[in-house]
């Protein structure tokens, strides 16, 4: 699409308005604005006719404008390498802390009211954009550190590893920060790591390493998120580190190594792909890179990955429902994370192979793509397309306000804004262009990743939500009241509880992708209970001992009949509940209700225990005594499960028991005596 440089008389009387507006309150702070050349005076209303972030940076530092009109940076295509070099000087002079989050502040604010100039005049291709913007977040982010690091040092002295060397702090950027594609006014995702653990050498008292990184960490995000009156850098985002809100907020690269063998889930190989080491390239960041790369890039060709994708892409759009995002342009149905999803997953299938797929820049990655043939060239350039033009749609819609948005405007005057920096002539025709993009990505991700498998026709789609998005209590409880539930609250805190539980546990990736469908089915069928966190609580109980164990999860999940005959048995009996949790070997026994509510004939329980210890060779004590208790609780289950159902009366029961330990004991006698002859 060809993009023409928007000017003053072309915008809408209802922006003309609102630059001049802006104009006059320009002149009443700055007198000089009035002595500006007409060339210059026309851009200025132009802009301040398509931002509030262009006019509110003026009105907080009207020094910018003569800064900006003078340096040349309105012209420059590369501005990037001064920044560490500016940014530094400035820094130089600093002392204190609250100095620091003011010059990190303003310098931001300066270079990034260059790139919105120049992006919404249409001077810069959004590639342009994604480098500068890149650069001034590392560059901010690592003066930041490199700052505080420093002024820590010489409170709390030096840390160092077993041999007397200082330890660094390395910081991953994550997602599009990593990149290198980061967005206007996009937060930044970051984990925090250090070389050895060790102690501090030259303070008071002894540190150890990681407090000593984790108190930098602290001052670090309060340095980039805290707002002031300058407003603040970046929102800061820690949450993708591992363990997460739970874990350490720095750790060692043993532990990040451990924790990435053992615990390391699909999502995360995902995030890991864009994983770059901020600043400049050192030893420890070559190191750090090629310890996680076997985590991320599989030595085989790993078709894994799409499932993988494609239950996270049905996790966005359940979010997109709750949140009722309509018209978002990175989350919805063909747009910015379909791309990046398409890209991944072929990355992630092939890169354990193709070492020339293991590439940040997502442009990158689909020239890459192309070249070793995962997809044709015609493809990866139609997807390319359609990526720049939302990603400077996205640009744009966070012009406006420096606001972190991918919602389309409803509001008139942010629409006008939007087309008349994109160039087109009206709404309707900025939207037909946008749903044939988004339709060609939505084309591409469906023949790629495919489609999210199917819920069950029963299944609506709140089951699904209420297990797969982060909804907190009071989402939960009120979701929950809707559907006419008894006493919602308690459900809801046993539901939070289980899933805390579900992130700290070691769940196989079989084992998650049961649990997704397991979750909403089993919430189904317990709101129908008269108790439903009691009983939640008894099967979630049984849940917790199986999570190692995927093939339960899977009977379960591919079981719709296993599942009712569990929950009704451990809402009609704790004990059930208990014996099912304490040996999960007895589900096998719900997948047929014709023995397991018709207990053992009386008179086939001596002959059926003999055929079950038949398979086990009689010198093997132990596995004999094993087959005797798995006879004893599967017996056990199916008379208690009879009895429930009203199959027996009472003193049958009471039959069905003594029989069953009149068995038992005549088994153990014979063996008892075999061994003692």
């Amino acid at each position: 699409m060809a993009q023409h440089s928007p000017s003053f008389s072309a915008l809408s009387p209802l922006l003309q308005e609102q630059a001049e507006r802006q104009w006059q309150r320009l002149i009443e702070l700055a007198p000089d604005y009035g002595n500006q050349p007409e060339p210059v005076r026309q851009t200025l209303l132009t802009l301040l006719g398509l931002s509030d972030f262009v006019a509110d940076s003026l009105f907080k530092q009207p020094a910018l404008l003569t800064e900006l009109l003078t340096s040349g940076d309105l012209e420059r295509t590369e501005r990037w390498p001064a920044y560490q070099r500016d940014l530094t000087a400035l820094l130089a002079e600093v002392s204190d802390e609250e100095a620091l989050k003011r010059i990190l502040r303003q310098f931001r604010r300066s270079r990034m009211l260059v790139i919105a100039w120049r992006e919404l005049l249409c001077h810069a291709a959004v590639e342009e954009s994604f480098i500068h913007l890149t650069k001034l977040a590392d560059a901010l982010i690592c003066s930041a550190r490199d700052w505080l690091y420093a002024k820590q040092c010489s409170e709390l002295g030096t840390p160092m590893d077993g041999n007397g060397n200082p330890q660094p702090l390395l910081i991953l950027g994550m997602g599009k920060l990593g990149g290198g594609e980061l967005n206007f006014s996009s937060d930044i995702d970051l984990i925090f790591t250090f070389p050895e653990n060790g102690y501090t050498v030259g303070g008071r008292r002894e540190l150890a390493n990681q407090q000593f990184f984790i108190k930098l960490g602290q001052r670090i995000i309060n340095a980039l998120h805290q707002p002031t009156q300058d407003g603040q850098v970046f929102r800061v985002d820690m949450r993708l580190r591992p363990f997460g809100d739970a874990g350490p907020l720095a750790i060692s690269f043993a532990a990040m190594e451990d924790y990435y063998q053992h615990h390391g889930r699909n999502w995360e190989r995902y995030a890991m792909v864009k994983a770059r080491v901020l600043g400049p390239q050192c030893e420890h960041a070559v190191e750090l890179a090629e310890m996680l790369r076997p985590f991320v890039f599989r030595r085989y060709i790993d078709f894994g990955v799409i499932d993988g994708l494609r239950q996270m892409k049905a996790m966005i759009a359940a979010e997109v429902r709750r949140k009722g995002l309509e018209g978002n342009i990175k989350l919805g149905a063909g747009g910015i994370r379909e791309v990046e999803f398409i890209a991944q997953a072929l990355q992630l299938i092939r890169g354990g192979r193709e070492p020339a797929l293991r590439v940040r820049h997502l442009p990158e990655a689909l020239a890459a793509i192309a070249q070793c043939g995962a997809l044709e060239s015609a493809h990866c350039d139609r997807l390319l397309a359609a990526y720049r033009f939302l990603r400077r749609v996205e640009n744009i819609l966070q012009e406006i306000g420096d606001q972190q948005t991918q919602t389309l405007p409803t509001e008139e005057r942010d629409r006008q804004r939007l087309i008349a920096a994109l160039g087109f002539a009206d709404w309707g025709t900025f939207m037909a262009y946008l749903d044939e993009e988004m339709a060609a990505v939505h084309q591409e991700f469906a023949a790629v990743v495919g489609e999210e498998k199917e819920a069950p026709a029963h299944l609506e789609q709140l089951w699904l939500d209420l297990w797969r998005t982060e909804l907190d209590a009071a989402e939960l409880e009120k979701l929950l009241t809707a559907q006419g539930v008894v006493e919602p609250a308690p459900l809801c805190a046993a539901l939070l509880r289980f899933k805390e539980e579900y992130k700290r546990r070691q769940v196989g990736p079989q084992g998650r992708i049961a649990l997704d469908w397991l979750m909403p089915e089993l919430l189904r069928l317990v709101v129908a209970s008269e108790q439903p966190a009691r009983l939640f609580e008894r099967v979630c109980e049984l849940l917790t001992r199986i999570f190692t164990r995927s093939a339960y999860l899977q009977l379960l999940a591919e079981n719709p009949g296993a599942l009712r005959q569990l929950v009704r048995l451990c809402d009609a009996s704790h004990l059930v509940s208990e014996q099912l949790a304490r040996y999960p070997i007895l589900l096998d026994e719900l997948l047929d209700p014709q023995h397991l509510y018709h207990p053992t004939p009386l008179a086939q329980y001596k002959p059926q225990l003999r055929q079950f210890l038949l398979r086990i060779p009689e010198e093997d004590v132990e596995q004999q005594m094993e087959a005797l208790r798995q006879f004893k609780q599967v017996q056990l289950l199916r008379i208690v499960a009879a009895d429930i159902a009203g199959a027996l009366p009472l003193m049958k029961v009471s039959d069905h028991l003594t029989w069953l330990a009149e068995a038992i004991t005549e088994e153990v006698v014979n063996q008892a005596w075999a061994q003692m002859s």
